[in-house]
């Protein structure tokens, strides 16, 4: 039964990115394509970077920099946060909701990309 899901998903999504794809006109000059598509997914040099947030729901804060570690709070996705470092994959936060300082894991917290479309 998933997998029927997610058939129906990917046919749903290929219903809605065919017209987007086809949207481009034939007529278009193979050096004006080649130049879109190489400025397409370059990041924005003269913009701050956006902000860390949390993607999920909630996420367990440690003690150290392991899923292992004793956990000392939970950061949820309402609550402020600042980051102060990162270890691989591994975030060490101040949440300013609660005052508990931690590691939480990078797999849930990140900062979207912005990309430029020059």
């Amino acid at each position: 039964m998933r997998s029927t899901r997610i058939a129906i998903s990917a046919a749903m999504l290929g219903t809605l990115a065919l017209p987007m794809l086809s949207t481009t006109p034939a007529t278009a000059a193979p050096a004006a394509a080649a130049s879109t598509a190489t400025s397409i997914g370059t990041p924005c040099p003269d913009l701050p970077p956006l902000p860390y947030k949390v993607h999920a729901s909630a996420v367990t804060i440690r003690s150290k920099a392991t899923t292992k570690s004793t956990a000392v709070g939970v950061l949820y996705k309402s609550h402020k946060f600042t980051v102060h470092k990162k270890s691989g994959n591994w975030l060490y936060i101040t949440d300013k909701s609660t005052g508990v300082k931690g590691w939480v894991s990078g797999t849930y917290v990140y900062r979207d990309t912005r990309m430029c479309l020059d």
